[in-house]
């Protein structure tokens, strides 16, 4: 506090001192020239001694240590205002001329005019201010009641009205400016607690972030090996009676990688890893498809699903809106015990408006915005695993965001829900019907029944994995031993080195890497990959697969178009994988 006032004090001194030479000179020449009396000469003398006194006070700004000594330049302000006025109370008695009142009247201006004008530049200490009101008017008031006329001791006591207002004045505003210091400082204390608190909150969540990820990939190794020993038990138990317990295994691995998945897809879409891609879409094959998606699930559940096609088109990206709206319709039946599901589109003016109604329980006002937070879950204090992760409506919200396709949400409690989705109106491509509609059918749908038994697949071999996981290595050298691909295993670079070398030698070259992103030691999956293809097949079909879901990271695979698998990965999925990367090549 004291540091600023001193600031504010100071912050005038050279403008002042400028006009207070002009006037002082200004006025001592015409009375001079008026009075020719040599008492003017004498009180300019004594004006000249104070302006050499200027430097003690131009020496504030030039202390490098100022704001450290505001009690010693606090007061060297206020001494310096007590000569500054007593130089003017003086004037009165040396330069106030007998029976000439225009010249009496002249000085009361010129005393009175520097102290109203003085005030503002002082008033930030009081003690400045009685150092600088003080003296000047009690030096002119004593004149006046000295020269006695009624007119002198009328100007007396209305110069002294004014010192006594002027001191009033000069009290509110030094406690107006008080009050505006503290308010300011209490201003800064709370934006620097806020500061503070945005830190500590943006370090706690990126602390989360960080702890999701690293349980996410730890989760996930142990589970992406038991995936694929799972696989090689299915298929050898295939018409075995313990096959049916090997089918089960599966599905329980399927089931725990699908919340994993789920969280994975929560970090791709806060990495911004995720970007639409518009075009020109029919709803009827994507809304055929969700009937199908559910239909059996409705039905165990005693529930009708009813899903009215249309033959409407809309903007958007397929496999995002197929996404958000099984996400809504899966929510639906979730929380609906009794009736049914509704799923429609209709369109009102340029929009499209898909709607997903059912007749469950209902949404309380306060839970509105809550169930679109992740991991919330109404009615489910247990964490019951069988009613999900609670994620659903936060990604619906999400992708609602980055297709700029608004979400509206009506609920009565005991009556039912409506979610209604805004889609914007598309023209029907110009090109065949069916054709149109086949193309907008988004990917990963239920596929119709292939009319035809699918050829089989080419995959490559050999194959060279890095990964230094010892259990992933076994599981994934069975499964697509399997397949009849034989597999090399190393755990480092430089045991990969040799492994391609070797396969030089024996000309036998390896036909596809695999390569996990996070090696030992902390080594980059994705560089050491990179490496060894430039220097031994800048053309070797390369698959990364990596248990990563931070959003940086994420980001960087996405930026490097390397083809990725996330861990668990399923055995057919990676069969598929590596026979596309064979076709592409």
């Amino acid at each position: 506090m004291l540091r600023e006032q001193v600031a504010t004090l100071f912050a005038t001194t050279k403008s002042a001192t400028v006009a207070d030479a002009l006037v002082a000179w200004t006025f001592g020449a015409l009375f001079y020239w008026q009075l020719r009396d040599p008492w003017v000469l004498g009180w300019l003398g004594l004006h000249f001694l104070q302006l050499l006194r200027y430097p003690s006070q131009a020496a504030y700004h030039r202390d490098p240590a100022a704001d450290n000594r505001s009690v010693f330049w606090a007061s060297r302000h206020w001494k310096e205002m007590l000569f500054f006025s007593c130089v003017w109370g003086a004037l009165p008695w040396m330069m106030m001329p007998a029976g000439n009142m225009p010249m009496t009247s002249m000085i009361v201006l010129i005393i009175v005019g520097l102290c109203s004008t003085g005030l503002p530049a002082v008033a930030a200490r009081w003690s400045s201010v009685l150092a600088f009101v003080l003296p000047m008017n009690i030096g002119l008031i004593s004149a006046l009641v000295w020269h006695g006329s009624n007119t002198h001791l009328a100007l007396a006591f209305l110069v002294a009205v004014y010192l006594l207002a002027t001191l009033q004045i000069a009290h509110s505003l030094n406690k107006m400016l008080t009050e505006s210091l503290l308010a300011r400082f209490e201003k800064e204390a709370l934006a620097e607690q806020i500061t503070e608190q945005m830190a500590v909150t943006q370090r706690l969540s990126d602390e989360k972030t960080r702890f999701f990820a690293s349980a996410s990939h730890d989760l996930r190794q142990p589970l992406h090996a038991i995936a694929l020993f799972g696989a090689v038990l299915e298929r050898e138990l295939h018409s075995h009676s313990a096959g049916e317990h090997a089918k089960r295994l599966m599905q329980a691995v399927h089931a725990k990688g699908t919340s994993l998945d789920t969280m994975l897809d929560m970090s791709r879409l806060d990495a911004d890893v995720v970007q639409p891609e518009l075009n020109a879409v029919a709803l009827r094959p994507m809304l055929q498809a969700l009937n199908q998606l559910f239909a059996s699930r409705t039905q165990a559940k005693g529930l009708q699903l009813r899903v009215r096609t249309t033959g409407l088109w809309v903007r958007t990206d397929p496999q995002l809106l197929q996404r958000l709206l099984a996400n809504l319709v899966e929510n639906a039946i979730k929380y609906t015990d009794v009736g049914g599901v509704l799923v429609l589109a209709r369109a009102k003016h340029d929009e499209v408006w898909v709607e997903v109604v059912d007749t469950g329980r209902g949404i309380a006002p306060k839970n509105r915005e809550k169930i679109f937070e992740a991991f919330y879950q109404i009615d489910n204090p247990g964490r019951d695993r069988n009613q999900g992760l609670g994620m659903g409506l936060s990604i619906v919200r999400r992708l609602s965001h980055l297709l700029h396709h608004p979400l509206h949400l009506t609920s009565r409690p005991g009556i039912g829900t409506r979610f209604r989705l805004k889609l914007p109106l598309a023209s029907i491509p110009e090109i065949d019907g069916a054709r149109a509609e086949a193309a907008s059918t988004p990917s990963g749908m239920p596929p119709r029944e292939p009319t035809q038994q699918a050829p089989a697949l080419v995959l490559p071999s050999p194959v060279l994995l890095l990964d230094d996981e010892a259990d992933i290595g076994e599981a994934m050298t069975a499964l697509l031993a399997s397949y009849g691909v034989q597999l090399e295993v190393v755990t480092h670079e430089a045991a990969a080195e040799q492994a391609f070398t070797q396969a030089a030698v024996e000309a036998r070259p390896f036909a596809a890497l695999i390569c996990d992103y996070r090696l030992a030691e902390g080594a980059d999956g994705l560089e050491t990959a990179q490496r060894l293809r430039a220097k031994f097949n800048p053309e070797l079909p390369f698959l990364l697969v990596t248990g990563e879901t931070s959003p940086q990271r994420l980001q960087r695979i996405r930026s490097s178009g390397v083809p990725v698998l996330f861990k668990p990965v399923v055995a057919q999925t990676l069969i598929q994988t590596l026979a596309k990367l064979i076709a592409k090549a």
